[in-house]
């Protein structure tokens, strides 16, 4: 429990105090975000805020979870390294988008297909290393080839298959964590939005994951209902390391935003969201979890997809959703605090159905 106060409050203290650092360096070097022709036009004037804050709460939850680890001198653990590797994995792919962008001078930076490549490899190696790598001399994996609802579904385990059980759930792993950051990704249009979001998920996940550390099988009866995930307290230290270093980013991504996370900031925090519903067997649950991204995200496939089938018409009067309600006259702060308010809303359900499935099972 001190690792997790200790690892949250250095990323939150980091997080805070460097970031105007991060703010004065990337305006100096001309880190600045490109706005799209097509959007509102009140976000031209938030051409050139510095982007690829995204970096500031990277740094800030590794120097969080390894400081936190150095000062208990308590070894990291596997669990949490591969969610970090997904965390810096998806965000290097992010830090690619972003810097041809601002390197071509336009908003557009990888191609569809070359984004999509990159979060491929990312979520492959990932995936294999969580169901190949052993734990310790048991044999055990990190993670079972089982997929999970609020926990693991076993007439959906894929062990019995074999190597395709394997290459199937690796083709699960990599949707989940191709949507959630492309999610996360769409999310972030508006000053706070996604990070106020992802803070909600992320202390979510740091909830579930120690309430299953206090119902874990290997302290508890198997017929309590309790949950044979792997060192859940150190997934809930490393969730509550991120939610501290979002945080204190908050303080200047907030309206008006000093700074904005880029690519390499949402893409990071959808591959974190995709990585914490592996290692706490909740794969489905991230459905309600990331509610407010996968909703907003559904606002732009049902507005493209309504557009092609009768010919130009659309739902909204611009996707993703939050433009929508800003050409309908929303405040912007308006707007964010709403939809923080229908994000936290997800996020109870989702923790209310797993609290409650635990207590029908015990």
């Amino acid at each position: 429990m001190l690792v997790l106060l200790a690892s949250a409050g250095i990323a939150l203290l980091v997080s805070l105090f460097a970031t105007p650092l991060f703010i004065r360096g990337f305006a100096r070097i001309g880190w600045g975000q490109f706005i799209r022709d097509d959007g509102p036009q009140s976000h031209h004037t938030k051409r050139g805020t510095p982007t690829m804050g995204g970096l500031v709460f990277i740094v800030a939850t590794l120097l969080g979870y390894f400081g936190g680890k150095l000062l208990a001198q308590d070894p990291p653990t596997l669990p949490a390294l591969l969610i970090l590797l997904l965390m810096v994995g998806m965000g290097a792919v992010g830090f690619v988008d972003d810097y041809l962008k601002i390197s071509n001078q336009r908003s557009l930076g990888l191609g569809g297909w070359a984004k999509v490549a990159g979060q491929v490899v990312v979520s492959v190696v990932f995936g294999v290393l969580a169901i190949t790598v052993p734990f310790g001399t048991s044999g055990r994996t990190v993670v079972d080839p089982i997929i999970s609802g609020v926990r693991d579904i076993p007439w959906l385990d894929l062990a019995p298959w074999g190597a395709v059980g394997g290459i199937v759930f690796v083709l699960w792993i990599l949707l989940m964590n191709v949507s959630a950051s492309n999610a996360v990704n769409v999310t972030d249009g508006l000053d706070g939005l996604a990070t106020g979001a992802v803070v909600l998920s992320m202390g979510g996940y740091a909830f579930i994951a120690f309430w299953q550390f206090n119902q874990s099988c290997f302290q508890l009866d198997a017929s309590t209902g309790c949950y044979d995930v792997l060192l859940p307290l150190d997934v809930a230290t490393l969730a509550a390391t991120v939610t501290g270093s979002l945080i204190g980013f908050l303080w200047w991504n907030t309206s008006p935003a000093q700074i904005f996370m880029g690519d390499v900031g949402s893409l990071a925090l959808g591959g974190a969201l995709a990585g914490f519903a592996v290692m706490t067997d909740t794969h489905l649950l991230l459905l309600l979890m990331a509610g407010l991204p996968i909703v907003v995200t559904g606002s732009v496939i049902l507005q493209r997809a309504y557009f092609k089938i009768t010919g130009g018409k659309r739902i909204f009067l611009m996707s993703p959703l939050h433009h929508h309600f800003e050409l309908k006259g929303w405040a912007e702060v308006t707007i964010v605090v709403r939809f923080w308010i229908i994000a936290g809303l997800f996020v109870a359900a989702g923790i209310g159905l797993f609290y409650f499935e635990w207590a029908l099972q015990s």
